[in-house]
């Protein structure tokens, strides 16, 4: 194994998405790829990443209360290192008290050697206190208490407090801070059900089945993916149930021709070519090249020969595929408020105003795509948020101008229950443990 420091590369992890607005996701792979890094540190490097994303705001009223230097006056790399520290003490119980402070102190010394008496008398302070972080004074402001104990910031509590009220919106907030499962889906092409999860369980992996989906299962006790048999010979995708679900209720058929028009990475994409068989042809569009290269990846790995990858953006109307595909899929640029529990850093990164303006972006992609419908074809709009202005009003506003759309009947059995009366499915990560979803299912008629 390589000789490595797993805080000093959980620092670093922290550092990127903080300077570089990075995915946790995304940069916790760049920082472990092709490194030997042993099972418990790689576990303990995302422990601390992910600890801290999820419980920054708490961890922030914290610090700011032992600390006599302002927060927006502290180092972002040394504010990283209190961070990791206070969560080191407040939630992880097998670590020595006196090596988070040693480790803390000689991280920050490399830093800048000046701050180290200020990080060592800090958290000493802190263990001195019984690791008290007294909240008493903010009971009495709903927002702000709910904001510093579920660290979410406050304009999003404020409104899901008037969106969905007090007790769901508690249920909300938490579960938005609990550690999902890994879910992936079976490759149905290559292997059966039963024998990918005995191969599974052969690795010392603990799996079970969806609730919602056949072709779904969560693991437990993996540790490197890409180094997984299973998955190198693709035999299964890592994709969250809920997304699964779009595709299962789009219902494609062998033979059909689809457009996926927000395609990347392919997750869907690929679902459609295994529901259909490999056979048929899926268009998948994307804005970005090096997306579209994750689709090349997962289709050869996945042995999917059907899709055929194109770079274009939604927003411009291809007047050439004007009403040429049965069945269309939008799968929404958008907040990204549904899967907090995959990438905590989104709360943290978005605003109202991005909400709004998004929201015209997707109404706009919806229309062109509508285009594109043959007569009697279908139209699926699906989302990972759960903000209604994203969903259910994007789609309200669409057909209110395309009167020759109606809301399509969902068949998938297994969602009935979560149908609502508008016809739309809609997931949450507090109801279902699934990531937040929202999917429209529309059908041209004239």
């Amino acid at each position: 194994m390589d000789k490595v420091n797993a805080r000093k590369i959980a620092l670093d992890i922290l550092n990127d998405i903080e300077e570089n607005k990075a995915y946790s996701n995304i940069s916790i792979r760049k920082h472990l790829r092709d490194r030997n890094i042993s099972k418990v540190d790689r576990n303990l490097i995302r422990e601390l990443v992910y600890g801290v994303l999820e419980n920054k705001i708490y961890l922030d009223y914290g610090i700011r209360s032992y600390s006599k230097i302002r927060l927006k006056k502290i180092d972002k790399s040394i504010l990283n290192v209190l961070r990791m520290s206070f969560y080191q003490l407040i939630y992880l119980d097998k670590i020595p008290k006196f090596a988070v402070v040693d480790e803390a102190v000689n991280m920050s010394k490399k830093i800048n050697f000046k701050t180290k008496g200020f990080v060592n008398a800090l958290l000493r302070n802190f263990i001195r206190n019984d690791l008290k972080i007294s909240v008493d004074k903010i009971k009495s402001d709903e927002i702000e208490y709910l904001s510093v104990i579920y660290s979410h910031p406050q304009w999003l509590v404020e409104r899901w407090l008037k969106e969905f009220g007090r007790d769901f919106t508690k249920d909300l907030l938490k579960a938005n801070n609990e550690t999902p499962k890994l879910t992936v889906r079976i490759n149905t092409l290559k292997v059966k059900k039963d024998d990918l999860i005995d191969e599974l369980k052969k690795e010392k992996i603990r799996v079970a089945e969806c609730t919602y989906v056949e072709e779904g299962l969560t693991l437990e006790g993996v540790s490197n993916l890409d180094k997984l048999k299973a998955f190198k010979e693709g035999k299964f995708q890592v994709q969250d149930e809920s997304s699964m679900l779009v595709s299962k209720i789009l219902n494609p058929k062998a033979g059909d021709k689809i457009l996926d028009v927000c395609s990347a990475p392919g997750g869907k994409a690929t679902h459609m070519a295994q529901i259909m068989n490999n056979k048929g042809q899926i268009v998948a569009r994307d804005i970005h090249e090096h997306k579209l290269k994750l689709i090349h990846e997962n289709s050869n790995r996945l042995g999917i020969n059907i899709i055929k990858t194109q770079k274009w953006d939604a927003t411009n109307l291809d007047e050439s595929q004007i009403n040429k595909y049965d069945k269309v899929l939008v799968d929404a640029p958008c907040s990204g408020l549904g899967i907090i529990r995959r990438k905590p850093e989104l709360k943290y990164n978005k605003t109202s105003e991005d909400i709004s303006s998004i929201s015209e972006l997707q109404l706009e992609i919806l229309n062109i795509a509508s285009k594109y419908v043959k007569l009697g074809g279908t139209l699926l709009y699906s989302t990972c948020t759960i903000e209604k202005v994203e969903n259910d009003l994007v789609v309200e506003k669409f057909l209110n101008s395309n009167k020759n759309f109606i809301v399509e009947k969902i068949e998938e059995e297994s969602v009935l229950n979560l149908v609502g009366d508008n016809g739309f499915v809609k997931l949450y990560p507090n109801m279902e443990k699934t990531d937040g979803f929202f999917i429209a299912k529309l059908k041209k008629i004239t």
